[in-house]
């Protein structure tokens, strides 16, 4: 009877995983989903940060990027920086969250 629950036990084990990290569209993802929560106000860069769950400087890094591929801007209100997504960032982040769908749908880690 021990060896019967034994060989149970064995084939319900998940094997050990370990931590799956952010990729880089990820990040993107999560980034642009908290500018498009936002709305046409904008969201500043630690309320960005906040809901991403990413340093600052990892923030301003990738919003860097997503300025210079013109899918945010940027508007200086005194000393706060505040980020709007652009209609082309609207549309990119739509086709993302297809993609990001299907690859789940498929069982793919991208």
């Amino acid at each position: 009877m021990t060896s019967e629950i034994l060989e149970n036990s064995r084939s319900t084990d998940v094997p050990f995983l370990k931590h799956q990290y952010r990729t880089p569209l990820g990040i993107t993802h999560d980034i642009m989903q908290a500018c498009l929560d936002a709305g046409l106000g904008g969201i500043a860069i630690s309320r960005i940060s906040q809901k991403a769950n990413l340093s600052h400087s990892a923030v301003m890094y990738n919003c860097k990027r997503l300025i210079d591929a013109e899918m945010m801007r940027v508007n200086r209100i005194k000393k706060k920086y505040i980020f709007i997504i652009t209609e082309k960032g609207i549309k990119f982040f739509h086709e993302l969250q297809k993609f990001q769908d299907m690859m789940r749908e498929i069982n793919i880690r991208y």
